[in-house]
C-alpha cells in the first residue's frame, strides 16, 4: 500500500523538492539581469543586500536574488555555472538540512551559494572539512567566488598561531577542519581575556562529508590533556607478563572487541604477579589493586585485539593510528586509558606518558553550538534517522544533473579468501586487458598490501594507496580514471577528490611545472597555456578510450560494516552520467561475516556442493549481507547515543562554566563576585562547626577558630565571642563578615583599586579552570565504574545524573571557599609576568575517524603541500615604537622595540603585575 501510495502522490523527498521549483524558477529568471551587470556592479550587490537585511527584510526574501549574484560570480572567476539541481542543494542547506548529493556533482559548489546569504548578516559562516588539504584547496578555489562579490575569506589549518586564527575567523566565510574548529572552542573557554579568544560565536555552519564528520567521528570527544606522571617501566612489566598466559587464561569477543581473563587466567596472573612485586597482599581483585587489573586488560587487548598494520603502524619508534574508514594515519591521536602506552610498550616504541582531560566536548555538542547547520553527502539516507533524532537535521536526496549509467552488479562469495583473491585478481586483469580503469576497496592496509602481492605475481601494474603512502593521496587518487590504471585504496582514501575519466588536467599540469622547476626552468604563462591545452587534449583522448571500455570498475574486496561506506566506494564510479560499474567480492572468512553472518552459512554454502573456485551470486545474498550490516549499524548508533547522553550531563555543566567564565572576562569589576563568594564561605564556615539549632556546648570553637584562620586568614576573637550570653550562630556569622570585609578592604586600599580588580579577575578565573579539571577526572572516574550500578537493578544513567549533579554541587562550593582563601592571603607586587597556568596541553580524539590530530607534527601530514591561501588577509607588521602594535609577544623573544634585550628584562617587565600567595 505504501508502494502504490508513493507512486500516486510521490515520496517525501519528491514533495519537497517539488515546493522548490519555484525558487529555482526565480533565480533562473535573474540571470540575465545579473548578466548585465559590470564587476562593481555586481560587487555593489553585497552592500545592497547587507542594507537591506539592516532596513528588516528578512534573509529568505533575498534568496533568489543571492543565489543569482553566487551563479554570476561563479561563472565570471572559476567559469563554472551552478546546474539547477545545485540550486535546490543549496536552498536546502540554507533551509539547515542535510543534501544529499552523489559523487562527482560539485557539492564544493553547490556551498556557496547559502555560504553566500547567509554571509551577508556579517557574523561569519563556517565551511567545515574532513581535513586541511580540502580546507585549503576549497578555500582557495571558491574565494574566488566570494572575493567577486566582496567578501573575505579565512582558512584555519593546522600550525596557525592565534593572531591568524583570530584573522581567519573574523572573515566573512572561514574554512576549516572539525577538529580544528572543535579544539579553537575548547581553547577559547581556557583563555583568560576576550581578546585572547579567537572565535566569534557559532552562527551558521555547513559540513561538506557530513556523515564523516557527524557519524563515523562521533564516538568519542576532542579532548585537551596534559600529561601525567611516567610510569613507563610499569607498561613494560605488564607487557612482559601477556606471552606467559596461555588461550585458556582468556576468552576474546571480537564483536564488543574486549577480552575477559578466565578463572586459571585469574591464579596465574596473581601467582606473576606476586613474583614481581606487584600484587603484595590480597588477590587481584580487592581495591587496592584496581589500577593493576585495569592496566593487565589494557596490556591484553594491546597484544590480543589491536593488530598492527590493521589498527595502527609503527613509524619512527611511533605507534601511530589508522582510521578504519579511510585507512590515513592520524599522527598525534592517541588511545586513551592507558592503551595507546600498552601497545607502545608491545611494539617496542617510545612510551609517552597518559595525559590528563583538561577540557573536552563531544562533535555532537560542538555542532549543536551552531544557530543553524547544513551538511553535505553523496551518503547520509541510511544514517536519516540518526541525524534527525541527535542534530535535528532533516534529509534531501537531490537527483544527479545527469542520468546515473553505472551498473551496480550483485555480490559474488566465496568460500574461502584464498578463492576470492584468485577470482578478483582475474577479474582486475580482464579490465585491464580491455582498458578499463579498475579502483580497488579494501578494509585495512594489510589486505591492501595482500592484494598488492598477489597483482605483482601476476605482474599487474598498479598503485597502492593507504596510510604509508599518505602524502600522495590527492594525486594518486585524481589519475585512477586512466584507461588500464589499477588503484588500491583503503576504503574512502582520496575522498573530496573526484575520479575523472582519462585523468586530472590540473594535477597533471601542476606535475610538469615542478619538473620545470626542478630543471632550473620557471615556465611563464604562454608555456603554461599552452601545455594545457596539450594536456587537455591528450586526456580527452584517453577519456574516450576510458569510456569505451566501460567507464570506472569500482571492484570492493570485502563488505564494510556501514552500508554508507559500500555505497560512498560505489558511488566514486558514474560521475556526471560517465558509465561504469560496481561489484564485491566476499568470503565467508570475512570479519563481517565470520562474526556477524549465521554461523551455518559456511555449512549450506558446502551443502550446495561448491567447488573450490565457485561463487554464490544472487540478490537474496546481497540482501543478507545488508542485514548484518544494518544490525553492526544499529548497534554502533546504541554506543553512539549512549554516549551522547552521558556527555549532554557534563555538557550542561560545561555550558554553565563557560559561560560564567566569559561574563567573568567581559565584566571589569568582579569585586561583588569575590564578596558574595567570601560572605557565602563565612555562612559555610559557621554552619559546618555551629549546626542550626545546636545548643552553645554542642559548638566547635576550637574547629571554627582554626577555619577562620585558614581560609579567611583573620585572628579573629571567636572564642570570646561564644562566650557571650544569648549569642546566636548569626551573630557571630555577621560579626566574621564584617572582620573580612574589613580586613579585604585594607588589602585592596595597600594594593590599589585597579590593580585590584585585575587580581581578583586572574585569581577568579584560575581558580575555576583548576577546579573543573579536578571535577572532568572525577566525572571520567565516576564514568567509567557506574556500569557496576545496573547489576544492583539500578539505571547507571540516573545514578550518573545524580552523582554528577553532587560533584557540581560540590565543585561550586570548593570553588567559592578556595577563591576565599586565596584573596585573603594573596600579596601583589611588580614583577615579570606568570608563564601561562596551563603547560604542556595536548589536544587529541580519541576515536580514530579523520585523518588527522589537530596538535599533530606538521611534517606529518596534511594529504598535499600547503601554500599560502591566496584569499586570507594578513597581519600587519608592528610598529616598534607602538607596543600596541606588537600583538602577543614570547617572553624570550627579542623585544619588538630594538633594544636587543629580551622581552621579559625590557617591555615585558615594565609594571607587570603578578601575584603570589
Amino acid at each position: 500500500m505504501l508502494s502504490i501510495a508513493r507512486k500516486i502522490f510521490g515520496s517525501t523527498n519528491d514533495r519537497r523538492l517539488k515546493k522548490l521549483q519555484p525558487k529555482v524558477a526565480a533565480i533562473n529568471a535573474l540571470e540575465p539581469e545579473f548578466e548585465a551587470l559590470t564587476d562593481e556592479q555586481l560587487i555593489g550587490k553585497t552592500a545592497e543586500f547587507k542594507q537591506r537585511l539592516e532596513n528588516g527584510e528578512k534573509l529568505d526574501a533575498l534568496l533568489p536574488e543571492a543565489f543569482a549574484a553566487v551563479r554570476e560570480a561563479a561563472k565570471r572567476s572559476l567559469g563554472q555555472r551552478h546546474y539547477d539541481v545545485q540550486l535546490v542543494g543549496g536552498i536546502v542547506l540554507h533551509e539547515g538540512d542535510i543534501a544529499e548529493m552523489k559523487t562527482g556533482e560539485g557539492k564544493t559548489l553547490v556551498a556557496t551559494a547559502p555560504v553566500y546569504l547567509n554571509a551577508l548578516q556579517g557574523k561569519g559562516v563556517h565551511v567545515v572539512t574532513v581535513n586541511d588539504y580540502l580546507a585549503q584547496r576549497d578555500a582557495e578555489w571558491m574565494g574566488q567566488v566570494y572575493a567577486k562579490l566582496g567578501l573575505t575569506t579565512g582558512v584555519i589549518l593546522h600550525g596557525l598561531n592565534d593572531d591568524q586564527r583570530r584573522e581567519a575567523y573574523a572573515c566573512d566565510v572561514t574554512y576549516g577542519t572539525n577538529n580544528e574548529l572543535g579544539f579553537d572552542y575548547l581553547r577559547d573557554n581556557m583563555k583568560y581575556s576576550l581578546k585572547d579568544m579567537v572565535q566569534r560565536g557559532h552562527h551558521y555552519a555547513i559540513v561538506d562529508e557530513v556523515d564523516s564528520i557527524l557519524i563515523d567521528e562521533a564516538r568519542t570527544p576532542l579532548i585537551i590533556s596534559g600529561r601525567t606522571e611516567d610510569k613507563t617501566e610499569f607498561y613494560k612489566t605488564m607487557d612482559a607478563l601477556i606471552p606467559l598466559l596461555d588461550e585458556d587464561d582468556y576468552e576474546i569477543d571480537e564483536k564488543s572487541r574486549s577480552i575477559l581473563i578466565t578463572e586459571d587466567g585469574n591464579e596465574k596472573i596473581e601467582d606473576l604477579l606476586r613474583e614481581r612485586g606487584l600484587l603484595e597482599e590480597g588477590d587481584l581483585y580487592d581495591a587496592e589493586n584496581v589500577m593493576v587489573v585495569h592496566h593487565l586488560n589494557q596490556a591484553l587487548r594491546a597484544h590480543k585485539i589491536y593488530q598492527k598494520d590493521k589498527d595502527y603502524i609503527v613509524k619512527d619508534r611511533k605507534v601511530v593510528l589508522i582510521d578504519e574508514f579511510t585507512g590515513r594515519m592520524m599522527p598525534g591521536r592517541r588511545l586513551s586509558d592507558g592503551l595507546h602506552q600498552a601497545i607502545e610498550a608491545k611494539e617496542g616504541a617510545d612510551i609517552q606518558p597518559e595525559n590528563q582531560t583538561l577540557a573536552s566536548i563531544t562533535f555532537q555538542n560542538y555542532f549543536r553550538l551552531y544557530g543553524k547547520l547544513g551538511g553535505m553527502t553523496g551518503t547520509a539516507s541510511t544514517e536519516a534517522d540518526e541525524f534527525h533524532s541527535i542534530y535535528g537535521l532533516g534529509l534531501a536526496e537531490i537527483p544527479t544533473n545527469k542520468p546515473i549509467a553505472r551498473a551496480d552488479e550483485d555480490d559474488e562469495v566465496y568460500r574461502t579468501a584464498k578463492e576470492k583473491y584468485e577470482a578478483i585478481v582475474t577479474d582486475i586483469k580482464q579490465s585491464v586487458e580491455k582498458g578499463q580503469p579498475v579502483l580497488v576497496g579494501t578494509v585495512s592496509i594489510e589486505k591492501s598490501e595482500d592484494l598488492s602481492e598477489f597483482l605483482k605475481k601476476k605482474k599487474i601494474k598498479h598503485q597502492v594507496l593507504n596510510a604509508r603512502y599518505h602524502e600522495q593521496e590527492a594525486r594518486i587518487v585524481a589519475q585512477a580514471g586512466v584507461p588500464g590504471a589499477v588503484t588500491i585504496a583503503t576504503n574512502m582514501a582520496g575522498r573530496g577528490t573526484d575520479i575523472q575519466l582519462g585523468g586530472n588536467v590540473d594535477f597533471r599540469l601542476e606535475d610538469w611545472k615542478e619538473e620545470q622547476r626542478a630543471k632550473g626552468q620557471e615556465p611563464d604563462d604562454a608555456a603554461i597555456s599552452a601545455k594545457r591545452a596539450e594536456i587537455a587534449a591528450e586526456v580527452s583522448e584517453l577519456k574516450a578510450k576510458a569510456l569505451e571500455a566501460g567507464g570506472l570498475y569500482v571492484l570492493a574486496t570485502e563488505r564494510h560494516e556501514s552500508r554508507r561506506i559500500d555505497n560512498q566506494l560505489r558511488g566514486r564510479s558514474g560521475r556526471q552520467g560517465d558509465p561504469g560499474r560496481t561489484k564485491f567480492y566476499i568470503s565467508v572468512e570475512d570479519d563481517l561475516l565470520r562474526i556477524f553472518a549465521p554461523e551455518r552459512l559456511d555449512t549450506i554454502m558446502r551443502t550446495l556442493g561448491l567447488k573450490e573456485g565457485e561463487a554464490i551470486q544472487h540478490p537474496w545474498m546481497s540482501k543478507a549481507l545488508e542485514t548484518s550490516q544494518k544490525k553492526v549499524e544499529q548497534r554502533n548508533f546504541e554506543i553512539r547515543k549512549n554516549i551522547l547522553k552521558y556527555d549532554d550531563v557534563m555538557n550542561d555543566q560545561r555550558k554553565a562554566i563557560f559561560e560564567q567564565r566569559i561574563e567573568f572576562m567581559t565584566d571589569e569589576d568582579v569585586s561583588d563576585v569575590i564578596q558574595d563568594m567570601r560572605h557565602e564561605t563565612v555562612e559555610d564556615t559557621v554552619a559546618r562547626f555551629i549546626p542550626p539549632r545546636a545548643l552553645p556546648d554542642q559548638w566547635d570553637i576550637e574547629g571554627l577558630d582554626e577555619a577562620v584562620k585558614e581560609n579567611l586568614n583573620l585572628d579573629a576573637p571567636v572564642a570570646d565571642w561564644a562566650e557571650e550570653e544569648g549569642i546566636a550562630d548569626e551573630e557571630i556569622c555577621d560579626r566574621l563578615k564584617d572582620a573580612s570585609d574589613k580586613a579585604y578592604a585594607a588589602k585592596a586600599a595597600e594594593t590599589g583599586a585597579d590593580l585590584m580588580r585585575k587580581v581578583e579577575k586572574q585569581i577568579l578565573l584560575e581558580t575555576i579552570d583548576r577546579g573543573w579539571r579536578e571535577h572532568l577526572q572525577r566525572l571520567d572516574s565516576l564514568r567509567s565504574m557506574i556500569g557496576l550500578r545496573g547489576y544492583a537493578q539500578r539505571d547507571p544513567l540516573n545514578e550518573y545524573k545524580t552523582e554528577a549533579f553532587a560533584l557540581f554541587e560540590h565543585l561550586l562550593s570548593s570553588l567559592r571557599e578556595d577563591v576565599t582563601k586565596v584573596m585573603m592571603k594573596v600579596r601583589v607586587q611588580a614583577a615579570p609576568p606568570k608563564p601561562a597556568p596551563l603547560p604542556d596541553m595536548k589536544p587529541s580524539h580519541i576515536d580514530p575517524r579523520t585523518g588527522r590530530n589537530e596538535m599533530g607534527d606538521p611534517s606529518d601530514g596534511p594529504v598535499a603541500a600547503r601554500t599560502a591561501p591566496t584569499q586570507r588577509r594578513t597581519a600587519m607588521a608592528g610598529n616598534p615604537s607602538d607596543p600596541a602594535t606588537w600583538g602577543k609577544v614570547q617572553r624570550n623573544a627579542p623585544c619588538p622595540c630594538g633594544s636587543g634585550k629580551k622581552y621579559k628584562h625590557c617591555h615585558g617587565a615594565i609594571g607587570s603585575p603578578t601575584v603570589s600567595t
